[in-house]
């Protein structure tokens, strides 16, 4: 039987948690035990006891649930102090830019998942992180671009005259835009977007917004579905085209955030020079260096002209109880693919391509191919 430890999250602005007492209870009949640390699951809607009603032994700290062979947290650990030797520790990891972390897990023996190294594959959509949570992001950007905008979205005809409905311009046609458009097109605004991936257009358009068409010459997709890095002239081409759509619409929501790389800036202070006084920009991807200039994380900035810009990082924090009800299912689907039923063992089998698309180290070592240093 193997004993998996649910971490509390210690950053103050964390709502979420990586597993629900539902989940427990699925997970503890298959046979995993489970340790949950005092007031883990509180932010979210989860009380202890509904974590004891499924079973889980609650301890007083992480320390106390190190010596679990499986530790389950949402974000990255400062360091891996404490953990034993062979244990899987799953968290998102920010791989790329945490080259000292890994090499502290590689060095204490310890194998470390990447939630965000998943991949992008049908077999392992169950277990993608990155989308589950950006969905949830996508719809609270909108919501809270309505409720600072100083008009409503739809239409309305009233006997004291016509309500024309508000304009909402999506950049970035992924899981949160998608989400993004069909959220507003609820609502009743008009929608337009974009995307440097043509192949996006019937997607949007069968949520019955307009598809914004720029030609950036060839362009495509990675094998992990992100759309490719674009070259500085066609970044170029891409701010001109739509600062148009910019100027005419009533909120602006930017999506263009790539995993492992620096946010490529779509709209500058010229273009927010033009827009409508009262008018919303939320940029999603300022804390990866921002897709507008002036955008600030986890703050508000209202410029000269009266545009608001939101910080449109970690959205999904504002609807922790949802948003810890996906994850959990995320985590519960890496833990049950991995479970030999018959042998009540956890496989960590790097034959499997899941496994070996998202563990880092293992055996005292780096070992993915993306991040070993030669």
């Amino acid at each position: 039987m193997k004993t998996v430890l649910v971490c509390r999250e210690t950053d103050p602005r964390e709502t979420r948690v990586a597993l629900i007492p539902d989940d427990i209870k699925k997970l503890t009949g298959m046979g995993f035990s489970f340790k949950v640390v005092r007031g883990a699951g509180e932010k979210s809607g989860f009380p202890d006891a509904a974590y004891e009603k499924a079973g889980a032994v609650m301890v007083a700290s992480e320390q106390e649930g190190y010596d679990s062979e499986i530790v389950l947290r949402i974000l990255k650990p400062q360091s891996a102090a404490g953990l034993r030797p062979g244990t899987l520790h799953l968290s998102y990891l920010d791989p790329f830019n945490e080259k000292a972390l890994l090499h502290d897990f590689a060095e204490s023996g310890v194998q470390a998942v990447s939630l965000e190294m998943i991949p992008r594959t049908t077999l392992a959509q169950k277990m993608d992180v990155q989308s589950s949570q950006t969905s949830l992001a996508g719809y609270v950007a909108v919501i809270n671009a309505a409720a600072r905008l100083p008009k409503i979205l739809p239409m309305m005809v009233t006997p004291s005259g016509t309500i024309n409905p508000a304009r909402v311009f999506i950049i970035g046609v992924g899981v949160a835009g998608l989400q993004a458009i069909a959220t507003a097109k609820r609502l009743g605004a008009r929608v337009d977007a974009f995307d440097t991936r043509p192949v996006v257009e019937e997607q949007v358009r069968s949520l019955g917004a307009s598809f914004i068409k720029i030609d950036l010459g060839e362009m495509g997709q990675t094998d992990q579905g992100y759309a490719k890095e674009l070259t500085p002239e066609q970044i170029k081409k891409q701010q001109e085209a739509q600062a148009k759509v910019c100027e005419r619409s009533n909120i602006v929501i930017t999506t263009a955030k790539v995993f492992g790389r620096k946010a490529p800036r779509l709209i500058g202070r010229d273009v927010i020079d033009r827009m409508q006084p009262g008018s919303v920009i939320v940029d999603m991807a300022v804390s990866t260096g921002g897709n507008v200039e002036g955008s600030k994380l986890f703050e508000e900035v209202v410029t000269e002209n009266g545009v608001i810009i939101m910080s449109g990082d970690f959205l999904e924090r504002q609807v922790p109880f949802d948003a810890s009800k996906m994850l959990s299912g995320n985590f519960t689907a890496f833990l049950t693919h991995f479970y030999n039923r018959e042998t009540k063992e956890f496989e960590v089998s790097l034959q499997d391509e899941i496994m070996r698309g998202c563990l880092l180290t293992q055996g005292g070592k780096i070992i993915h191919e993306r991040f070993k240093e030669n």
